[in-house]
């Protein structure tokens, strides 16, 4: 775990030096400067992205997927300007949109809603889309500030509000959906925002699903005092000041302007490939999630800018999910990669306080992204945690091969 906190700190070092030495700025988040660039040719804009460059390339990424599915904009509401809540405020009355997807299944199977983690979107789930969809109905959706939803201006102040602006909109899509009584499966930062809905919407939710979830663990659980000795150094003096000053790693790929592209397809490469843990990307999957993930990175900022109101430096929860497991009201399972940089040991404390049914499953071969990783050992993990609901004898089902109960 620490060894892994820190290669996420020098990276962070390393993208501060980069744009320090280039001089380079971020995106501005005015609608009128986004208006005068849509006016520009893509390859003459600095930032070449829109939210039309991002739905095209979701388009494109999920033509790898053979279920036929329907993508919409879900309307979530507008507020006046200076409206109170968060995720309204806005210099316009304009309504907020979150991003969809739905796959088609057979009559009467159960709902099963999808959210992604940080820095990601929906598409990353394009791997899974065709397996789950032979037995759920599948929904996955772009969070608020993120993929092809609306990307309103980040004002949250404080963990609570933050906390709100996720939990809050995603609350106004399900009304909009008219859904309820579904499976909730969220992955990394997905699976925080998942886990704080369920506490707060637990009538809503027949099982929860936290793959590699986020924010079970705060600064004072941590086991030694890495943070704290990594502070004093100059490179950790300079990183806590970059994340209290909510540098992302977004705003490198925006500053990089037309070579951002590369540097995105890089690391696709490098990480889905070179170095993958599991089951590596062939060359058109590869091409099309580098183009999908660039163009959801480089758009405006905005739920991006969460990070240091959620996790302290160090990528610890400010309000750990685990103070609340004796509040727990929702049958969960966490499913984790074998090398998953989360630590499924923060769900074992967690499950001693829930006073519901809790499985934790480790997949092998598998990192933090275990659903691309190893997507079919993956897609039969789900299966198992959700067999009350596929199987007419679930407790004859058998633990997949390979997997291994924590």
């Amino acid at each position: 775990m620490t060894i892994n906190r820190l290669r996420i700190s020098s990276s962070f070092a390393k993208m501060a030096e980069e744009i320090s030495k280039a001089g380079l700025g971020t995106s501005t988040s005015s609608s009128e400067t986004a208006k005068s660039r849509s006016l520009w040719p893509s390859v003459l804009r600095w930032i070449p992205t829109s939210t039309d460059h991002i739905i095209a390339a979701e388009k494109r990424l999920l033509s790898l997927v053979k279920t036929p599915y329907v993508q919409e904009r879900v309307n979530i509401g507008s507020g006046p300007p200076g409206s109170k809540v968060r995720w309204f405020r806005s210099s316009s009355d304009e309504p907020r949109f979150i991003n969809t997807v739905t796959f088609e299944s057979k009559p009467e199977s159960p709902t099963l809603v999808m959210i992604h983690g940080y820095a990601a979107s929906q598409g990353f789930f394009f791997r899974n889309f065709d397996a789950l969809a032979s037995r759920f109905r599948v929904i996955a959706v772009d969070q608020l500030g993120w993929g092809g939803s609306s990307r309103p201006d980040f004002t949250c102040k404080s963990t609570e509000e933050t906390e709100a602006w996720f939990i809050d909109s995603f609350e106004e899509w399900r009304k909009a959906k008219n859904i309820s009584n579904f499976i909730l499966l969220g992955h990394s930062f997905g699976g925080y925002v998942a886990a704080k809905y369920a506490l707060k919407h637990p009538e809503h939710i027949n099982h929860l699903i936290l793959v590699g979830p986020a924010g079970f663990s705060s600064e004072s659980d941590a086991k030694s005092e890495w943070i704290t000795k990594f502070r004093a150094t100059w490179k950790g003096a300079v990183l806590s000041h970059l994340w209290e000053s909510n540098f992302t790693p977004q705003k490198l790929v925006r500053g990089l302007g037309p070579w951002g592209p590369d540097l995105v397809r890089r690391y696709t490469s490098s990480r889905f490939g070179t170095y993958s843990i599991g089951d590596i990307l062939n060359d058109e999957e590869s091409r099309l999630l580098s183009d999908y993930v660039y163009h959801t990175l480089a758009a405006k900022a905005s739920g991006e800018l969460c990070l240091k109101y959620i996790f302290a430096f160090g990528a610890f929860a400010r309000m750990p999910l685990l103070q609340s497991a004796s509040e727990w009201k929702v049958p969960t399972t966490f499913i984790y990669g074998s090398q998953d940089w989360m630590n499924y040991q923060g769900a074992q404390e967690a499950r001693k306080s829930m006073k519901t049914p809790c499985e934790i499953l480790r997949v092998p071969q598998a990192g933090h992204f275990v659903f691309i990783d190893k997507p079919s050992t993956f897609h039969s993990t789900v299966f198992y945690a959700c067999r009350r609901f596929l199987s007419s004898e679930p407790d004859k089902e058998s633990l997949p091969e390979g997997i291994i109960s924590a």
